[in-house]
């Protein structure tokens, strides 16, 4: 490699929950860089959820972060001319951008009234394993699963 690695930002803590995670979750969310809007649909939709389900906004959250992030990934390589899907693992950041994308993707497309009940629902179904955002997730599983006779080709 020619260049140096990248240096690791120093990301801030949301205001409420004090967590990394959450602040790195809103930031995906924003859009067009209305970062108190995204603020105020995030924290809503930890509200709703909470009422919906009775648990701890943050503890729900987690939960549904760490059942929507894939464990294995397949990624495009040329080998003679051919190109094969070769199952690699996936980076913890990598994983945690994903399952980020993925959920505020499949919200934005449910049918609620508001962008916070949309969350919120996708939220709850991914914590209980449920939902599009999880099916995703199995489909990528199962991508790297069917694929796992190129795994030789791994870099």
């Amino acid at each position: 490699m020619r260049k140096r690695a990248a240096v690791k930002r120093h990301r801030t803590p949301d205001p409420k929950y004090n967590d990394v995670v959450v602040s790195q979750f809103i930031n995906a969310l924003m859009l067009d860089g209305k970062k108190s809007t995204a603020q105020r649909i995030m924290y809503e939709a930890m509200e709703v959820a909470e009422k919906k389900t009775g648990q701890n906004g943050l503890e729900l959250f987690r939960k549904a972060m760490n059942n929507s992030s894939p464990v294995v990934e397949v990624r495009s390589r040329r080998v003679g001319g051919a190109t094969y899907q070769v199952p690699t693992e996936v980076r913890p950041e990598r994983r945690h951008a994903l399952a980020m994308r993925w959920l505020i993707t499949f919200a934005r497309a449910r049918g609620e009234k508001s962008m916070a009940q949309r969350l919120a629902a996708e939220l709850i179904s991914a914590s209980n394993n449920e939902g599009t955002t999880i099916k995703k997730r199995d489909d990528t599983h199962r991508m790297a699963e069917a694929n796992k006779a190129f795994a030789h080709f791994r870099f």
